[in-house]
């Protein structure tokens, strides 16, 4: 048996118990981390939807303008640039970049490389509002890590990045 008795540990413990006793002929180990980083994932979520609304943002918007923020002075990137960063299609990238140019967080103008391109450049108004979101984001996401020691958070995201990749390569 790999999970804490029902009687203590986590709800993922639990469940882990609960499918042992059902399917013992499965090996629910993969839960005990997954389920984890799974619940783990919905409160930073939660936390992440908060943190954006309190500056009147979507998600989406947080990831164009972070993009854009992250690329350094100028704080410009091509189209073509901002999907490969937001992994939408150019179509969503499009209708997204239209719909920041009218709340006034980016503006359009013609790349000076190519006539045919543009550049889509993050205004005054823009780094303002995603540099606050990032300093909200931080702060909820400072708490949700609070109890590990910073050993641990090292410990930790090595681990995640050894998981990961695979995924990213």
């Amino acid at each position: 048996m790999t999970a804490q008795p029902a009687s203590s540990g986590d709800e993922v413990d639990r469940i882990v118990v609960a499918w042992e006793r059902e399917r013992p002929d499965l090996d629910v180990a993969p839960l005990q981390v997954l389920s984890r980083i799974s619940r783990l994932a919905r409160h930073l979520d939660l936390a992440r939807s908060v943190a954006f609304a309190e500056r009147g943002l979507e998600l989406w918007e947080f990831d164009v303008l972070s993009a854009l923020r992250r690329s350094g002075s100028p704080y410009q990137l091509s189209p073509g640039q901002l999907v490969s960063q937001t992994l939408v299609t150019s179509g969503t990238m499009t209708n997204r970049v239209d719909r920041l140019t009218e709340r006034g967080f980016v503006e359009r103008s013609p790349d000076p490389n190519d006539r045919r391109g543009v550049i889509v450049a993050l205004t005054e108004a823009g780094r303002e509002t995603v540099d606050a979101a990032l300093a909200d984001l931080l702060s909820r996401e400072r708490e949700l890590l609070a109890r590990l020691s910073e050993r641990d958070r090292s410990l930790l995201a090595s681990l995640l990045r050894e998981l990961l990749e695979p995924f990213d390569a």
